[in-house]
């Protein structure tokens, strides 16, 4: 898009901003809530839980990584929407990806690791909250919408594979704390409206008495019609806490409840943005989830020295998904009106007003009664209907508890704390899929007809239909046990060592095609690993500190991945799944290494260095037999790069910080990849052939850049004003592995990459009285027009909107099929207005 901020523009002018504005996010909530720089960066008063329960708590210049860390009056003051928005804006290195096109649905980059609510997509982060993990046993998903922000306390953002937050911490892990009566007593009503009728109403309260109970609830709804067509999303969430506390002992329960329905509109060819920014490819997409979570913690103090915690928990989570895609298969197909036999079988069936006589293609932009005729004659209707209607369903039942024990005593008398647990957890899953044929409407909805794929729609391997249906039941089972001991020697050293194993069995049973073999999803697969980590601080002057670290992480094949995994059956992701032969674990090792500086005045900063590097990789790669594909483990990636942040405070008025980072995520491993979309596959332009990927090559949707930096003035008691800006450079495109596609404006349109772009938000708070706050937000304040991500694929549609096929002439047989980039775009000013009361 011409108006999207080009990659050496947003690099020039993030530049401008961090020398004017210095930087670093958290310092932004640092000013917000009355404490200095100094004290959120956690040096000499700060402590950090090192493990997902209560009870290991260190100091940040003991930790030998740059650990980023919220509370929740930063987190209230900060007025994200929600988890994921929360990060992006203020936490160091945290990009997001919004393939999904819905502001809850966001995939969430940190060090080129991603947490992602979408099936199929590699996940790397770690979540927890209260000790709960929230990576769903299914895909290892996490759904942002299910996530209370209002009832978080605090999080840490641990960077890293520390394996002492178990699977799939590759590149980090967040974990939670929520609320309780005795932190946050009182109550406060928040309600907001804004742009493309935003409203949301927040409650909370909470509260304690004279005999150690405490208690706290909080509610939220929130509703939009969204900014783009058939867009809107509803949001209902409730959050409740009753705990128990006495000199030795904290006892609670937490139950969480959402019931939550979202549409995206996803990804969009960049002519059509050009042409209307709001402007949708198919719809519907709607996402409906509902989950309950019972969560039973504690801790209890044995003596000075010892403490224990542990926690219990059931979470039940049932998700359907309703998506009207268009149907690739049928681009390389002929439009025309319904022939003889077409109008007999229609006929036959009671149909009229179609078409009586002739073949033409001009008066017939839409293939609606062709579609309908080889349904009823099951003549390749898979290729003449233009549209589908993937129907999902997951329910998943996700039981565990984990429980650990710290000593705090001296080893050769110095300062020592050590802490052993064990976890186990335990998911049954049921997830089903079909498809439904149909076709575009003018509008781009789809309508469905009342056929759905028994093999027919998933094109074909080898002359033999391709079945879309699963029907997949099955259980995921881990067992941890785990240790991590801290020396401190003397007042400048720190030295830790950590270790955790993991043992994972998932046991996959196919309802469609069950007993094993090709074809079917039976299978046991066991995956298991002792992970370590060790790392060491030094502190040569007061407020100085040094820190370098190696850990490694790992992380099971998904159910998705396993259920795609045979070169011989390969299958369209994530629409179908086929055999599974085994994969391998994923192993990631990283190095830490930096120095950062805190001090009791408000300057502070930190500059790092990390290396992360994963083997056996799981990819999806091209099928030498089809276009199809399947995972595989394939090698090397590696991610790698540069942290630096900084902050300041002015005449206790003016704040001033952001952070910075360089990353070069890159495969170390040559592969074959799918190249339907991009210009330099080997079949030639506009069709199904692969691209090869080499060492050294980008990872897609990974930008090398990252801003984040602030203003904030306290102009009087009352009122304070601030500014914030989130800056990325330009990311490969999804499909543009290679970095070969070159658009030629005949088969192919757009470039392999998303442009880099920088947004400014601002906000404005006013007290209008001690118990009654009005707070304005204006996101996007300079309305640009940018893309989170980019992906090369098929195009269906022309400049003006409408659908065609066979657009070019034959290529020894096969029609060629025009590829575009789709492009994810951010939402253009939007303005939110609320008032807080407490009561």
């Amino acid at each position: 898009m011409s108006s999207i901020v080009s990659s050496r523009t947003v690099i020039r002018r993030a530049a401008l901003t961090a020398f004017v504005l210095f930087t670093v996010p958290s310092a932004f909530s640092a000013q917000q809530s009355g404490k200095s720089p100094a004290e959120i960066s956690g040096v000499n008063i700060e402590v950090v839980s090192t493990t997902p329960l209560a009870g290991v708590d260190l100091a940040k210049e003991q930790i030998a990584a740059p650990v980023q860390t919220m509370n929740a009056s930063e987190i209230e003051r900060a007025g994200a929407l929600d988890l994921s928005d929360l990060l992006n804006r203020h936490l160091t290195d945290v990009s997001v990806n919004e393939i999904q096109g819905n502001p809850y649905q966001a995939d969430v980059n940190f060090r080129g690791y991603t947490a992602s609510p979408l099936l199929g997509t590699p996940q790397g982060l770690s979540i927890y909250m209260d000790g709960v993990r929230l990576n769903q046993p299914f895909g290892e998903i996490v759904s942002w919408d299910l996530i209370p922000r209002l009832a978080i306390s605090s999080m840490t953002l641990m960077p890293g594979s520390n394996p002492l937050f178990g699977l799939n911490t590759l590149g980090g892990a967040l974990s939670m704390q929520t609320k309780d009566g005795n932190t946050h007593p009182g109550g406060t009503v928040s309600a907001a409206y804004g742009s493309h009728l935003r409203r949301s109403l927040e409650l909370e309260y909470g509260g304690s008495s004279a005999k150690g109970w405490n208690w706290y609830v909080a509610g939220n709804r929130f509703g939009e019609n969204g900014w783009r067509p058939d867009s809107h999303s509803d949001v209902r969430q409730v959050f409740g806490r009753l705990g128990w506390q006495h000199t030795q002992t904290d006892v609670h329960l937490v139950v969480s409840y959402a019931n939550n329905s979202l549409n995206g509109n996803g990804l969009q060819d960049n002519r059509l943005l050009q042409k209307e920014y709001s402007s949708i490819y198919t719809r519907p997409d709607n996402t409906h989830n509902r989950a309950a979570l019972v969560n039973l913690a504690g801790k209890h103090n044995l003596s000075g020295k010892v403490l224990v915690s542990g926690n219990i928990y059931y979470r039940d989570i049932r998700t359907s998904t309703f998506n009207g895609d268009l149907n690739d298969d049928s681009l390389d197909q002929a439009l025309y009106q319904p022939n003889a036999a077409e109008r007999n079988a229609l006929a036959a069936a009671g149909y009229t007003g179609f078409p009586l006589s002739g073949e033409n293609a001009s008066n017939t932009p839409f293939p609606f009664w062709r579609c309908i005729a080889n349904v009823l004659r099951n003549d390749e209707p898979g290729e003449k209907c233009n549209g589908l209607i993937n129907h999902s369903r997951t329910t998943q039942h996700n039981f565990g508890l984990a429980g650990q024990m710290t000593y705090f005593g001296t080893l050769a008398g110095e300062k020592n704390q050590f802490t052993a647990g064990a976890a186990f957890d335990r998911s049954g899953v049921a997830f089903a899929q079909t498809t439904q044929l149909g076709f575009i409407n003018p509008d781009r909805s789809i309508a469905g007809l009342s056929s759905f794929a028994d093999g027919v729609t998933g094109g074909t391997v080898d002359g033999e239909p391709l079945d879309t249906r699963v029907d997949l039941h099955g259980t995921v089972g881990t067992a941890s046990i785990f240790a991590t001991d801290t020396l401190s020697i003397g007042s400048k050293w720190n030295i830790t060592g950590s270790s955790r194993f993991n043992r994972t069995v998932v046991h996959n049973r196919d309802q469609i095609h069950p007993g094993g073999g090709t074809g079917s999803l039976d299978g046991t697969h066991i995956f298991q690993r002792l992970n370590p980590a060790a790392g060491m601080t030094y502190s040569p002057a007061a407020g100085l500190n040094l820190y370098f670290g190696y850990s490694e992480g790992s992380r099971a094949a998904t159910s998705i991945e396993l259920g795609c995994a045979d070169p011989d059956e390969p299958c369209k992701l994530p629409n179908a799944m086929t055999g599974d032969p085994p994969l391998k674990q994923v192993v990631t090792r990283t190095w830490e290494t930096g120095i950062r500086r805190g001090s009791a005045e408000s300057f502070s900063w930190n500059a790092g260095l990390f290396f992360a590097e994963n083997h056996n990789d799981i990819l999806f790669v091209t099928s030498s037999a089809s276009g199809f594909g399947y995972f595989k483990n394939f090698g090397k990636t590696r991610r790698q790069g540069i942290e630096i942040s900084i902050s300041d405070r002015f005449l206790k008025k003016l704040t001033v910080g952001g952070g910075y980072t360089f990353l070069e995520a890159t495969y170390r491993t040559a592969e074959d990849l799918n190249g339907s979309g991009n210009s330099s596959n080997d079949d030639g332009p506009g069709l199904p052939g692969p691209i090869h990927v080499a060492p050294g090559d980008r990872l897609p949707m990974i930008p090398r850049h990252n801003l984040k930096s602030f203003v904030d003035y306290q102009a009087f008691n009352r009122l304070s004003v601030g500014l914030n800006l989130v800056a990325v450079s330009s990311s490969i495109a999804r499909g543009n592995e290679n970095g070969g596609h070159e658009p030629d404006g005949v088969v192919y349109f757009g470039p392999g990459r998303s442009a880099g772009y920088g947004v400014v938000n601002a906000e404005s708070r006013f007290g209008i009285r001690k118990d009654l706050d009005l707070v304005m937000q204006l996101n996007n304040l300079l309305n640009k027009r940018y893309a989170t991500a980019a992906q090369l694929g098929s195009t269906g549609f022309t400049t003006d909107g409408n659908f065609v096929a066979r657009p070019l002439p034959s290529v020894n047989g096969e029609f060629p099929v025009p590829g575009a980039t789709f492009l994810a775009p951010g939402a253009p000013r939007q303005f939110l207005v609320s008032l807080r009361v407490k009561i």
